[in-house]
């Protein structure tokens, strides 16, 4: 499983990005499950930063998230993520991602 969670960060506030992200990579690098991580600049944007992370599985990028000391570290990072689906996975674990009713 795969999140790839993109961010839009104005030149002016990247010394805040950088230490909030550095916050969020040493807990994400952390938690059982986490195969690779990588935060990375667009080489065309340099406003577009992304967190890519490659999980066990579904389950594994869930708990990972969760506890206190996690929404310490992860909300202020998380709060700046452009607002786009992130987690992907193979299609044949995925399914027909089929709309839900209500």
């Amino acid at each position: 499983m795969i999140v790839i969670n993109r961010f839009r960060v104005p030149v002016h506030e990247r010394d805040g990005f950088c230490a909030q992200s550095d916050v969020a990579v040493e807990l994400l690098r952390s938690r059982p499950g986490l195969l690779s991580l990588d935060l990375v600049l667009n080489l065309d944007d340099e406003e577009l930063w992304s967190l890519v992370t490659r999980w066990e599985n579904v389950g594994a990028y869930r708990n990972a998230l969760g506890g206190y000391e996690a929404k310490m570290a992860l909300t202020p990072l998380l709060s700046r993520v452009i607002d786009e689906p992130s987690a992907y996975a193979d299609p044949d674990e995925v399914g027909w991602n089929l709309p839900r009713s209500l």
